[in-house]
């Protein structure tokens, strides 16, 4: 009985509530006015789930050795020692996220220790250096752009409910700095026509294409292609991200 008495204590203790800390962060970084202030706010919003480490970067091609970073928060000597060892060509994160669209945990990027030692060395490293464990947001463009948003740390709350808004976090702050780092390739909103905003609106508040197709009246296949119009004018790199473009750009107003 006490035993039962202290698991149902335990099952009790009410968990931290972050969705509101994400939506702080979202409307914050629209008065942020260089990268260095966005990787300032990523240590405090993101601390709050453990991460202490961030680097935003386009992924080279197979002939490039270093990372094409546009901001960093990690320790200079695991950054000099990645790219002195090469590590990116045997990295197993940086492997799936060439080949995922959906965010992961460092944990789940797959490798053979016996066949593929450098790939562990790599994750045994990170580990020496205060990220043991982390967090990735691959970024794929329609123009065959990669990146992507990786987060590390060693004690991180990472669960079906925090990692959507740390998605949603990670995604904002690497348009963000790339807005800051590209000003030219923004503006290009301004040619959304109005159905693909509707489009766009509805998918913001959690419409599925078949729902937003019912309330416009129109079929799921031209939703859809409302939506692909409106990611290539947005240079999204999925619906997903569009959304995120079209709020920062202030295009839509859910």
């Amino acid at each position: 009985m006490a035993g039962a008495a202290v698991g149902r204590g335990m099952m009790t203790q009410p968990q931290p509530d972050r969705t509101q800390e994400a939506f702080a962060f979202v409307e914050l970084l629209g008065t942020l006015r260089s990268p260095d202030d966005v990787m300032t706010q990523m240590e405090k919003s993101l601390g709050l789930f453990g991460f202490d480490n961030f680097i935003f970067t386009g992924l080279p091609n197979p002939d490039q050795r270093e990372p094409i970073v546009l901001a960093r928060r990690c320790p200079q000597d695991w950054f000099d020692l990645y790219v002195r060892e090469d590590y990116i060509s045997v990295d197993p994160v940086v492997r799936l996220c060439r080949n995922s669209i959906s965010p992961f945990e460092w944990r789940d990027a797959p490798y053979q220790r016996e066949t593929e030692p450098r790939a562990h060395e790599v994750m045994s490293r990170a580990a020496d250096f205060g990220m043991a464990n982390g967090f990735c947001i691959p970024l794929h463009g329609l123009t065959g752009y990669e990146a992507c948003v990786s987060m590390g740390g060693d004690d991180l709350d990472l669960s079906p409910r925090t990692k959507p808004a740390i998605h949603l976090m990670g995604m904002y702050a690497f348009e963000h700095i790339r807005k800051l780092a590209m000003p030219s390739e923004q503006n290009r909103g301004d040619r959304l026509t109005a159905r693909e905003r509707d489009v766009l609106t509805w998918t913001a508040l959690g419409k599925t294409s078949s729902e937003v197709a019912e309330i416009l009246k129109l079929s799921k296949r031209t939703v859809d292609e409302y939506s692909v119009r409106a990611t290539r004018k947005l240079r999204a790199h999925n619906k997903t991200h569009a959304v995120v473009k079209a709020l920062q750009q202030r295009l839509i107003n859910p």
